[in-house]
């Protein structure tokens, strides 16, 4: 009976200890999940301004004067209205994207920072005319919430090219 009892109180330890085990493997798992989530979504970042149609509107957009009303972009002869509607439709999901954290700021931040306070200064005029015309207040509202995010926490660190000259890479072992 004795020898029953010590194995019951060896099987019992061995099931916590495997117990403990899966759930220290568990929370392992659903960190490298988020880690891939948080990649995948910054690649879909890049795709977003790797698309030549989004280059050519961000291009057109980007040499407009600041504050141009929307008239004048409508009245425009090659069509610099399809360019601020896929810039700001662009600009609106990479918003809702930072604001449900599935894009780190970071990342967005290094990215397009820079970019998305230029870009709302030249569409500003226009999504509000937009706002208004819809009647809908929440119009492209993610884009304007991106580009005062990101005004409000300007680092002004400077150009990378400038700021980051002492980076190194990560150290990875070579597997052969």
């Amino acid at each position: 009976m004795n020898d029953l009892s010590m194995l019951a109180n060896i099987a019992e330890i061995v099931g916590v200890i495997i117990v403990i085990g899966g759930l220290f493997f568990a929370i392992l798992q659903m960190r490298q999940i988020r880690q891939q989530r948080r990649e995948l979504a910054a690649l879909e970042l890049f795709r977003f301004f790797g698309n030549p149609e989004f280059a050519q509107a961000y291009r057109r957009v980007l040499h407009l004067p600041d504050g141009l009303s929307a008239d004048d972009i409508r009245d425009s002869e090659d069509n610099l209205e399809d360019s601020a509607m896929l810039i700001c439709t662009t600009m609106e999901n990479i918003g809702v994207m930072t604001y449900q954290r599935i894009v780190p700021f970071k990342v967005v931040n290094n990215l397009i920072g820079a970019s998305t306070g230029i870009l709302w200064q030249k569409l500003e005029k226009w999504v509000t005319a937009v706002r208004a015309e819809l009647n809908d207040p929440a119009a492209f509202e993610w884009f304007q919430w991106l580009a005062e995010r990101l005004a409000e926490f300007d680092d002004s660190r400077g150009p990378a090219y400038e700021t980051e000259t002492d980076w190194q890479p990560a150290h990875t072992q070579q597997q052969f």
